[in-house]
């Protein structure tokens, strides 16, 4: 359902923002809570679509280090295979008797050549084992080589360590109401300098009897912090500059509304300049609400106690 409400005529659509305009093209969220794009890309092969450098580095650690441990062990498999297709023969040491227990004898042997480690008892003497022997050296030293380029990548990357509340808030602002979320930099030392935010707003129209996507850039109470240590609350006053103006909660739902976020400020940590993206749709904005505050003095004055867990806390208000 395409929501009728004529926007406030002061509001200007900001055409800038690089997203798709025709409701009826579009599919969910423009920006996903994580600040990743809600996009899949189709029409070439996967192999041209894909970076697997930039795969491994989008991984969770987790994932990250499941994946070394399935390559290790795969390649090793394989390796063990070419072993045993050359034949026992081709290898000098083994002592197990039984097909299996020869089999994991190869294996053993495998990880050490591929390692490089080496441990002297089993060895090569055919041609074919050496062969294969020597390709698994060279695959070895090639593979730890680019797993230490991978985890210089994972560890120097900048990154933004800054967490957004899980819902934003229309909440009394003045003498009016206002659209608030608020964002924390989460982690020790990261702390941003010159901090700024941008915030678009994207809703459905009618025009021209069709659906299309109009875009807006919110003013903000702020846009730009010299320091960003502590939690920021962003606030859009929704007055008569507001494309917001007289919205309803029923107005947002059947236009379709999204927010879209982007900060960016300088990690002193990093030396370099970090970004992050997210996002909230309408059935992601609470109505009469506001923050309840998540830092205090410590208890002998000597600091500050900024509690984390308690950046998506907030109370219920009356609104004006």
């Amino acid at each position: 359902m395409i929501s009728t409400k004529k926007v406030n005529t002061s509001s200007k659509a900001n055409p800038d923002t690089g997203f798709g305009v025709q409701a009826n093209q579009i599919g969910g969220r423009f920006v996903n809570k994580d600040g990743s794009f809600n996009m899949k890309k189709d029409g070439l092969p996967i192999l041209n679509r894909i970076s697997f450098y930039s795969n491994l580095l989008e991984l969770s650690w987790t994932q990250f280090f499941a994946f070394i441990l399935l390559f290790y062990l795969l390649a090793n498999i394989v390796f063990t295979i070419l072993y045993l297709l050359a034949g026992y023969n081709e290898l000098q040491g083994l002592i197990a008797t039984t097909m299996w227990g020869r089999a994991k004898e190869i294996f053993f042997f495998s990880t050490e050549t591929f390692t490089t480690v080496g441990y002297g008892r089993v060895n090569p003497i055919g041609d074919e084992a050496h062969l294969i022997a020597s390709l698994e050296s060279m695959t070895g030293f090639l593979s730890f080589a680019l797993l230490t380029g991978l985890l210089y990548g994972r560890f120097s990357r900048p990154k933004a360590y800054i967490a957004f509340s899980e819902n934003a808030l229309i909440s009394p602002y003045k003498d009016g109401i206002a659209l608030m979320f608020r964002m924390v930099p989460y982690k020790v030392y990261h702390d941003l300098t010159d901090a700024q935010v941008t915030v678009n707003l994207a809703f459905t129209e009618m025009e021209e009897g069709k659906p299309v996507y109009k875009f807006y850039q919110l003013k903000l109470e702020r846009e730009k912090i010299n320091i960003f240590s502590m939690n920021w609350t962003v606030v859009h006053p929704i007055d008569e500059e507001s494309p917001l103006l007289n919205f309803t909660k029923d107005d947002m739902k059947q236009s379709d509304l999204e927010l879209y976020v982007q900060v960016s400020g300088f990690d002193n940590i990093f030396s370099n300049m970090v970004m992050h993206r997210s996002s909230y749709t309408y059935e992601e904005i609470i109505w009469g609400a506001k923050f309840r505050p998540m830092y205090h003095e410590s208890p002998g004055g000597n600091t500050t106690i900024l509690e984390l867990d308690k950046l998506n806390e907030f109370e219920k208000v009356n609104l004006p």
